[in-house]
């Protein structure tokens, strides 16, 4: 059967409202998704995926699977995922040879596009295959294909085979909203640290140039983010992993200028957490053992993402504020120390003196650290997937962003939401190293139960939880997608 929402409001200023569902007749419906291949971008790919199908049993899923030269394998998920759902199947595109090397060096964001772009007749070689199966059915059952912000090249494709296509953005609405102003500039303009704070519609303070992302000085990437953001009108619809009481600013802004609709449907969080090559079960098992045995909110976790790495001069800083601090840690290193490096990279005695007080390790189900009672406070890179996992559980964040936009990201966490508590908002990749004393001052300040960060971030949790309930304004929002989606047949 078909569940067509109903929407009895138009999203502007208000909250939105409860939607009635009614039963109408069916028509098998057919979604390809085209991924980016990052494991973050493919976890919430696969989280929309699944969202889809439960709020519609008709719809059927055919996810694309690209193979990226340097993006860590996600196999063993994908195929986990696959297995449990029947409605959504894989199909593997033929890998290519991947750009030279020289391009990435210009700028990730511009090799992205290069490699994109040579995917262009392999990807409309797999859609034809798929179209020319129904090709004895009474009407072709694919709606829409969903393609990754960086896969939006593919807009091509679709419009050669006459498939809808929608952008899913695994960001969230403030990052498009930036995306949709570069568009006011040229083409050959890059921002630089000189230039003004900047007034972007749908993000509701100012914005410094500081806290801009890295392409975005770059002139190849910030050429591709403009190519990128060109596209946007050529979609049906923006899917974002976001909802309304978050970014209800950014929202209402990007409906007023009725570009394409925007439909923010998250969050989108795998609670279960991931299986990760990189931690075996044992290492797992001993993490929450650990937390177990400390008392409710008293734990700060670090971690920086699955590129977010620090060399030995920063990392003992690191050190020596946990140190000072007196805070219990669980401390999630890229790299875990080892009887080679420790003496060059933790203080002399670091590691006696934490036995009982803190815990390091390579990896760390994140998912699960952030759902603990014992985790008062989340040191993090601000990318967006740790941000909604953080509000989700309750869990501030202490800003430490490093690459892509998350100094965009901890920016509006602090100063539009008021959501995280400040340390560094412009650190970067490169950046000359953040000294123990700021560190241990922002742990000490993120760590304070009297922090109105706190009951902030808690009230946002309450209402993250209900935006996804029937009713609320992500499962609305998902009810008007599929409307729009099946009325494109």
């Amino acid at each position: 059967m078909i569940i067509k929402a109903k929407v009895k409001h138009k999203r502007k200023k208000s909250s939105p409202t409860t939607h009635r569902i009614e039963i109408m007749e069916t028509n098998r419906a057919e979604l390809i998704f085209l991924p980016t291949p990052g494991f973050g971008h493919l976890v919430s790919a696969l989280e929309l995926a699944k969202i889809l199908i439960n709020y519609d049993n008709d719809l059927s899923i055919t996810i694309l699977y690209i193979k990226f030269p340097f993006a860590p394998c996600a196999d063993s998920h994908i195929q986990s995922v696959v297995s449990s759902w029947p409605q959504i199947k894989l199909i593997d595109i033929p890998e290519v040879e991947p750009p030279p090397q020289e391009v990435l060096m210009k700028s990730v964001e511009h090799y992205i596009l290069v490699f994109m772009e040579s995917l262009k007749p392999h990807v409309k070689n797999t859609i034809q295959k798929m179209l020319s199966s129904y090709h004895d059915s009474d009407s072709n059952p694919v709606i829409g294909l969903v393609m990754d912000y960086f896969c939006l090249p593919m807009v091509d494709v679709a419009k050669e085979l006459g498939v809808p296509s929608y952008m899913f953005m695994t960001s969230n609405v403030g990052f498009t909203a930036l995306n949709v102003a570069l568009l006011e500039r040229k083409i050959d303009d890059p921002f630089t640290d000189s230039d003004t704070d900047l007034l972007i519609p749908g993000i509701s303070s100012p914005v410094p140039s500081n806290v801009l992302p890295s392409p975005a000085f770059n002139r190849d990437g910030y050429a591709a983010y403009y190519k990128l953001a060109q596209r946007f009108k050529d979609t049906k619809g923006i899917i974002v992993n976001s909802f309304y009481e978050v970014e209800k600013h950014a929202i209402d802004a990007l409906s007023d200028v009725k570009t394409t609709p925007i439909y923010a449907v998250g969050p989108l969080i795998d609670i279960k957490g991931h299986p990760n090559p990189k931690l075996d079960q044992m290492q797992h098992d001993k993490i929450l053992k650990w937390l177990d045995e400390q008392p409710d909110s008293s734990v700060v976790f670090l971690c920086f993402g699955s590129m977010g790495s620090f060399g030995p001069s920063q990392t003992r800083e690191i050190a020596t504020a946990l140190q000072h601090s007196g805070i219990r840690f669980l401390w999630a290193m890229c790299l875990p120390p080892n009887s080679d490096n420790t003496d060059r990279t933790l203080p002399e005695g670091f590691l006696e003196w934490m036995e009982g007080r803190g815990m390091i390790c390579g990896w760390a189900p994140q998912v699960e650290v952030l759902a603990h009672k014992a985790i008062g406070g989340f040191v993090s890179h601000c990318g967006w997937n740790s941000i909604l996992e953080s509000l989700w559980f309750g869990v501030p964040i202490l800003t430490w962003p490093i690459y892509a936009e998350q100094q965009l990201n901890a920016f509006r966490m602090v100063k539009e939401f008021g959501l995280a508590v400040e340390m560094r908002l412009d650190y970067r990749t490169g950046s000359d190293v953040v000294m123990a004393d700021e560190i241990e001052n922002g742990l000490k300040k993120l760590m304070d139960r009297d922090n109105v960060v706190h009951k902030k971030v808690k009230e946002m949790k309450n209402m993250a939880r209900k935006a996804v309930l029937k009713g609320g304004s992500s499962f609305t929002s998902l009810g008007e997608l599929i409307n729009n989606m099946k009325g494109s047949k």
